[in-house]
């Protein structure tokens, strides 16, 4: 949910809190309600879920970027994922409420969140697609052509994660594009 660069927040700083959090701090955990959406200030995010046992990661947020578990801050049922800091972050934390009467007193801003979702409906049709389609070393290599950044700032235990395969896996694929 890109979008903070739409959004004059020093007009609303009434509506939303400023935290700063460590790194590997839990934003809102698998199974309960999502009561906040954030907006990233400075640092990562990762979005997983729990699959029998082991972390699944499907999605990371950098600044400029919104994160919420959007079904649950939306319908207010138990969310699907995990929402975790991979660094130290500062986030603005905002409540359903509070961000609605953002986006109403923002002219042009439901456009432009509504275009920023259906975006990110694409991205997570295509990830979809080519879990099942690609290779692990053709996810690995769209991953180095469409987003350079998540390597650069995203630990080899998550992209891996990211990429459905083992830290292993994502290392010999390194190793044999790297020869």
């Amino acid at each position: 949910m890109r979008g903070s660069e739409y959004i004059d927040w020093s007009q609303y700083r009434h509506l939303y809190e400023e935290i700063s959090v460590p790194a590997r701090s839990v934003l809102l955990e698998e199974g309960k309600v999502s009561r906040y959406a954030y907006f990233i200030i400075e640092g990562a995010v990762r979005v997983w879920f729990n699959n029998k046992g082991k972390d699944t990661t499907f999605q990371f947020f950098f600044e400029g970027e919104g994160v919420s578990s959007i079904e649950s801050f939306r319908t207010g049922q138990p969310s699907m994922c995990t929402i975790e800091t991979i660094t130290a972050a500062r986030l603005y934390k905002i409540s359903k409420e509070n961000l609605e009467l953002v986006i109403d007193s923002t002219p042009g801003l439901r456009p432009k969140m509504e275009e920023i979702m259906f975006q990110r409906l694409l991205r997570y049709a295509s990830m979809f697609i080519s879990q099942i389609r690609d290779t692990p070393q053709e996810r690995y290599e769209a991953l180095i052509r469409d987003q350079p950044h998540i390597l650069q700032r995203v630990p080899l235990q998550y992209i891996a994660s990211y990429l459905g395969i083992t830290p292993v896996s994502l290392s010999r694929i390194r190793n044999k594009l790297h020869r």
